[in-house]
């Protein structure tokens, strides 16, 4: 499953991550994966990454062993975490670095779920920054981005409406609209 959520380049490094991600999983359930994928297209094709993943995190000296473009192989992987604390933890990790175009999409995957703190975290590491790339991928992925907002939007009204009763001002919006230059429901994107 991993082969097909990385560009076809980041294979050799791969093959050195799969043996050391642990076999144990969260309360001992019999899969590691889930069924449900996520697709997007990068300059490279498709790339399609499990919706979920349940083993347990990597200790800190396997990861500290790891090269640097291994390390942000293996957060993009545990981004999709079924703990939204490990999420975060390499939501983080990943926002701290100088990522690469193949990282955007373990990016903006998890802008479109229902733990609020990440959405706060993911706006204020990207807020400042020159977020054309994000854009240019968001551009490209219209109907997944698009879908992406509506879900946002759905979380929003289900669990935080009664903590930001306005809509515009809930960070979910904001994060669609200053980073990924998505505007009013999707009726415009960036500049194309």
């Amino acid at each position: 499953m991993f082969y097909n959520s990385f560009p076809n380049d980041l294979w050799e490094d791969l093959n050195s991550i799969i043996p050391v991600l642990p076999i144990e999983t969260f309360n001992n359930i019999r899969k590691t994966i889930s069924e449900d994928t996520v697709s997007y297209i990068l300059d490279c094709g498709e790339i399609k990454f499990p919706y979920r993943i349940y083993f347990m995190d990597i200790d800190d000296p396997r990861y500290n062993s790891l090269t640097e473009r291994q390390k942000q192989i293996v957060s993009c992987i545990y981004t999709r975490s079924c703990d939204g604390y490990i999420r975060k933890k390499y939501l983080r990790k990943l926002l701290e670095t100088e990522f690469e175009p193949w990282v955007i999409p373990f990016i903006v995957k998890p802008c479109d779920e229902y733990v609020v703190e990440i959405l706060e975290m993911i706006y204020e590491k990207l807020k400042d920054r020159n977020n054309t790339d994000i854009q240019t991928f968001c551009l490209a992925n219209k109907a997944m981005i698009h879908r992406g907002y509506t879900r946002m939007i759905s979380y929003w009204n289900e669990f935080y409406r009664w903590d930001c009763y306005r809509y515009c001002d809930y960070i979910g919006k904001k994060l669609y609209r200053d980073c990924f230059g998505y505007f009013r429901t999707g009726q415009k994107t960036i500049k194309e």
